[in-house]
């Protein structure tokens, strides 16, 4: 009994013992863990500064219409004799468009002139004899009050005759008619409409903070719905001289080239007007670092080392941002991985990427 507890007693004194060997053998012997943020520089995509076009743009809404646009009504109660146009004829100025004279002013139109010629006549007579000394001078007097009594007649019935004959006041492109050989028309009936689509105007509003921009001559582009992902070109014609107290914006008139015809009066039109545009520094949105108001870049020394830089921003365009004051053109940049840059301490710059201009190591684009 005596040598069995001894015995454990050994045991137990052997096995403290290898205890206390092993968490020392352990220490020695394992590898010690980095701490979080030691010894490596941390992997970036840099870039070099460098300029870019900035374009400032104003997008608006605005709506298609005719340089020249015209209702033709008729003057005259009448019946339509003719009609001498098709619908989306292009047709010149002063062309008779509808034809409603009646046989009874045709004849009267005969008469006053027979009467005229008549009249014309008589008092050729009557200043002759007056001229020899055979007739009397009021001879020729009552002549001359026939003959332009006779002219003033023939004037009212080809004035009235002139009523009942449509022309077209411009040239222009004439729209759906809505009469037909034979119609009676009264005075102020719809005959057709014409509008000269050859340029376009389109009217849109800006708002007020924008009308020391806005100026003749401005280029813009347009796109509608009609014709999805095309372009269509202009510029500014001219400016409202009011500003709308209710919405507080300015209407702008431009004027579109149409000579094909595609672009319809009435169209919904989405504006984009350019109101300066210029060469400056830029850098991918990426590379910025913002804190309230303020906005930082990481700009790599000599030395490699990744220095916090405050910067002024200008314009925002898509993947790139303006730089105003704080960076040089040339100046190399953290474009990628600004989160894991600590400042003032060193960085590894992905070779792939090094050397090339922000643009293109930091995605954006112009």
């Amino acid at each position: 009994m005596r040598r069995l507890a001894l015995l454990l007693a050994v045991l137990v004194v052997i096995g403290g013992g290898l205890y206390l060997v092993a968490p020392g053998l352990i220490g020695l012997g394992g590898a010690a863990p980095q701490q979080a943020g030691g010894g490596r520089a941390p992997l970036i995509t840099a870039g070099t500064v460098a300029k870019a076009r900035f374009a400032e743009e104003i997008e608006a809404i605005g709506t298609a219409k005719a340089r020249d646009s015209v209702t033709l009504t008729a003057k005259t109660a009448d019946t339509v004799a003719a009609i001498n146009f098709t619908e989306g004829q292009q047709v010149e100025a002063g062309v008779i468009l509808v034809e409603m004279a009646s046989a009874q002013q045709a004849a009267d139109l005969a008469s006053a002139r027979a009467d005229l010629a008549e009249a014309q006549k008589a008092y050729d007579r009557a200043a002759d004899l007056v001229a020899k000394g055979i007739a009397a001078r009021a001879t020729l007097d009552s002549a001359t009050a026939a003959r332009d009594a006779a002219r003033g007649r023939l004037q009212a019935i080809e004035a009235r005759l002139a009523d009942t004959l449509i022309k077209a006041p411009f040239a222009g492109v004439v729209g759906l008619r809505n009469i037909s050989v034979g119609s009676y028309v009264r005075p102020g009936d719809v005959i057709t409409t014409l509008d000269d689509i050859h340029v376009l105007n389109g009217d849109f509003t800006v708002p007020e903070r924008y009308l020391g921009l806005l100026k003749p001559g401005l280029k813009l582009s347009v796109e509608v719905a009609a014709y999805p992902g095309e372009v269509f070109t202009g510029e500014v014609a001219s400016v409202d001289t009011r500003i709308d107290t209710a919405t507080r914006a300015v209407t702008v008139r431009a004027q579109l080239e149409n000579k094909d015809g595609r672009l319809r009066p009435g169209m919904l039109m989405s504006v984009s007007l350019l109101v300066s545009e210029r060469e400056a520094l830029a850098v991918p949105e990426s590379a910025l670092i913002a804190q309230g108001d303020k906005r930082f870049v990481f700009r790599i020394d000599a030395e490699t080392k990744a220095q916090r830089v405050e910067v002024k921003t200008g314009l925002v365009q898509p993947g790139q941002v303006e730089i105003l004051d704080g960076l040089a053109e040339g100046d190399r940049i953290v474009t990628q991985g600004t989160n894991k840059v600590i400042p003032g301490q060193p960085v590894t710059i992905d070779g792939a990427q090094d050397g090339k201009p922000v643009a293109e190591a930091g995605g954006g684009r112009t």
